[in-house]
């Protein structure tokens, strides 16, 4: 006696891209999913209002762009156009009688180039530390095993709105002996409570808990797990951190017009504030050379072109490193002011 056999077809998968989405990686079907084409619609399918709206958007974001971006074309064709000329204010939008002799006198003026060392120096020590120290603390601040940890980041949070004021500032840098030291530019600045408030929520709202525990439990210490776990994982915040720390410590001179008088540790933009209120005699002292008349009517410095000058030179290094940075620090910034 045979047994009948019966055979059923096999139904057709459905949907079978969905499943060989849903079969990838996570990562990979997200990033698929965000390179996919987002349907708009041509402009004469949109309503006027729609129009209308689109024009004002791009008029609006033009100004906008130009109001930005125009000043400082302003200074770079004024510094390479006729000295005379851009004095007498007729250099606006495009450069006349162009030359490069600015630049190449400014550069000649004594101790431009250590101050310039000086700006670097402060810049990238300064900021690896503020980086770093600023997001171990936040790290600690996300630490529930942390003793007193609510007390002391509301300590940090309250010197946001508090200070001493400056001569007592002084007098403690005096006593510790950071008057007249490079030091003075980088150890004040190392910790700040608006980075490590930044650094706690990005932490909170970024990275899950479930990551570190898993790391504790396989004996990864304080340490370890900062280093190691947590600080590759911070890129964004660590970018706007570095951001924010950068600008303000190349741009930064008041602290060496009162902490420092060593002409040693001059930075370019204590030299820029210190020539922008002396342009006049600096100009004199460059032109003492004399030249011929052509020369003297072309590239004769004035007060203005030297102020325009040194201007250009303290803001293009900082101008030309943001634009890379910049999507680190949109993400960083937006994750790190709200918790989600």
């Amino acid at each position: 006696m045979t047994i009948p056999t019966t055979t059923s077809a096999v139904p057709p998968i459905q949907n079978a891209d969905k499943l060989l989405v849903a079969s990838e990686p996570a990562k990979k079907a997200r990033h698929r999913l965000r390179r996919a084409p987002r349907h708009i619609a041509p402009m004469e399918q949109r309503s006027t209002g729609e129009k209308v709206f689109q024009v004002f958007n791009v008029v609006v974001l033009v100004l906008f762009a130009f109001v930005c971006l125009y000043p400082f074309y302003y200074i770079f064709i004024n510094t390479i156009s006729s000295n005379q000329l851009s004095a007498s204010g007729k250099i606006l939008f495009w450069p006349r009688e162009i030359h490069f002799t600015n630049y190449a006198e400014i550069f000649q003026i004594p101790d431009i180039w250590h101050a310039f060392l000086v700006s670097i120096e402060r810049t990238v020590i300064g900021t690896g530390l503020t980086v770093i120290c600023s997001a171990f603390l936040g790290f600690m601040m996300t630490q529930r095993k942390m003793r007193y940890r609510t007390f002391v980041y509301r300590f940090f949070v309250a010197t946001m709105y508090v200070s001493a004021g400056v001569v007592p500032v002084y007098l403690l840098f005096n006593y510790i002996g950071l008057l007249d030291n490079f030091l003075v530019y980088v150890l004040p600045g190392m910790v700040s409570a608006f980075y490590i408030v930044l650094v706690k929520t990005f932490i909170e709202s970024s990275i899950p808990e479930t990551l570190q525990e898993a790391a504790e439990i396989d004996g990864a210490g304080t340490m370890s797990l900062f280093f190691r776990i947590m600080l590759p994982l911070m890129g964004p915040i660590l970018a706007t951190l570095a951001i924010f720390t950068a600008v303000g410590q190349w741009n930064s001179f008041m602290d060496t017009v009162i902490y420092v008088t060593r002409s040693d540790l001059q930075t370019l933009q204590y030299i820029l504030y210190r020539y922008l209120t002396q342009s006049t005699a600096l100009a004199n002292s460059i032109n003492a050379g004399g030249g011929s008349m052509t020369e003297i009517s072309n590239t004769t410095q004035t007060a203005q072109s030297v102020q325009l000058t040194v201007t250009m030179v303290a803001v293009l290094p900082i101008f030309m490193v943001y634009p890379f940075m910049q999507r680190y620090f949109v993400k960083g910034i937006t994750i790190g002011a709200v918790k989600g």
